[in-house]
């Protein structure tokens, strides 16, 4: 009974926690998504504690525990190769916008340069001011 207990504490953190944040706008509504659905997995395993025995035996494993690590792991690949794939996008995204604003650059000193009346020729060292 105290397991339950626990399980749905912590489900009711987790989702407190994700709306606070989704409000705060520190989370976007994509990565809110998977922690809801993590929260509610948990809210159906503290509910149900024999769900996960019914699933191990189902699938032929032969602790439920194992079950429970294999899906955490499995969440953990997922949510790995989401934030890698964000990253290499976000990383396309900066060169591409770095390149852009080199370019930008260029052309304002090109312009800078055409609108400016030419510079008077500075007097040579040596000349007759130098003595």
């Amino acid at each position: 009974m105290i397991t339950r207990i626990v399980f749905l504490g912590v489900a009711v953190a987790v989702g407190v926690v994700i709306f606070r944040l989704l409000r705060a706008g520190r989370i976007r509504e994509k990565y809110a998504a998977l922690w809801i659905i993590v929260g509610a997995g948990v809210v159906a395993l503290a509910v149900w504690p024999g769900l996960l025995n019914f699933l191990a035996e189902g699938i032929g494993v032969a602790l439920p525990v194992n079950l429970l690590f294999f899906l955490a792991i499995l969440l953990l690949l997922g949510v790995t190769l989401h934030l890698s794939l964000e990253a290499s996008r976000l990383e396309d995204e900066t060169r591409v916008l770095a390149e852009r604003v080199a370019l930008l650059s260029l052309e304002v000193r090109r312009l800078t340069k055409e609108s400016r009346p030419p510079a008077p020729e500075a007097s040579e060292p040596g000349a007759a001011g130098d003595a």
